[in-house]
């Protein structure tokens, strides 16, 4: 008798014939093996993105070698290749996910409902443009996170980056049409065009607070201040400029 780990063979066993008796249990047990062995695989994939995930944003993609980030995830530097092809991979990988999660959460804060003391739009530029915001660079805005690395990554992580950025100008400029804000008399620019100029303006200034904020932490709150005093000044200005309805007589 030849015997297999799923099943054995038995000639003769009926008139002769050759038959193959399938082992059931073992089956089950390599099964169950094969299904813990792929879940496992997955889990520790998952491990490694989001360790370098936080070490991207809090030092940069160049910065961070195989051996440090594997380290973090609890995983020997040759356990690395059993998971990605080359650190390029996981850069995108990471793009895509911190992107995807980053966007998620920005339409859901969009989509939350608000009292009648503020707006959507001014509850999310008082989110972004805060402290407490800037300080958290690990799940903050992905776009902010990875500018400064993404002149340097290859197409992939680009592409991802470029869709996010795109889509964070989408929601705002969705914002900005709830709102009417910006809707000034005599605006000749598109909603798009100010979404554009609105978020660079926010996302420059908490680029440069965090930069500053461990050497200078006096001006990094500054910046985020000054910033939103005048974001928020310019809503004002544009409600009180947009066009009143007429009323009937």
């Amino acid at each position: 008798m030849i015997a297999s780990p799923l099943c054995f063979y038995a000639p003769g066993l009926r008139s002769g014939i050759p038959t193959v008796i399938i082992d059931c249990k073992r089956n089950c047990d390599v099964l169950d093996q094969c299904l813990w062995s792929r879940e496992q695989a997955a889990e520790n994939r998952r491990a490694i993105v989001a360790a370098a995930t936080r070490l991207f944003r809090e030092r940069g993609v160049e910065a961070v070698g195989l051996s440090e980030l594997m380290k973090n995830a609890g995983f020997t530097q040759g356990g690395f290749y059993n998971h990605f092809e080359s650190k390029a991979d996981l850069v995108a990988e990471v793009l895509a996910s911190a992107i995807a999660e980053g966007i998620a959460d920005f339409a859901k804060l969009a989509r939350a409902p608000v009292d009648e003391s503020t707006t959507a739009l001014r509850r999310y530029i008082n989110w972004y443009l805060s402290q407490a915001h800037r300080d958290n660079i690990d799940h903050g805005c992905p776009v902010t996170g990875f500018a400064g690395d993404a002149p340097r990554l290859g197409a992939g992580p680009q592409s991802h980056f470029a869709g996010g950025l795109d889509d964070q100008i989408t929601i705002l400029a969705g914002l900005l049409a709830e709102s009417g804000s910006l809707a000034a008399a005599g605006e000749r620019r598109t909603l798009r065009e100010q979404a554009i100029s609105l978020h660079c303006e926010m996302l420059g200034a908490l680029v440069l607070s965090r930069s500053v904020a461990q050497a200078a932490p006096a001006l990094s709150n500054e910046i985020l201040a000054n910033v939103k005093r005048d974001v928020l000044a310019s809503l004002d200005e544009g409600s009180s400029q947009a066009p009143k309805p007429r009323t009937k007589h």
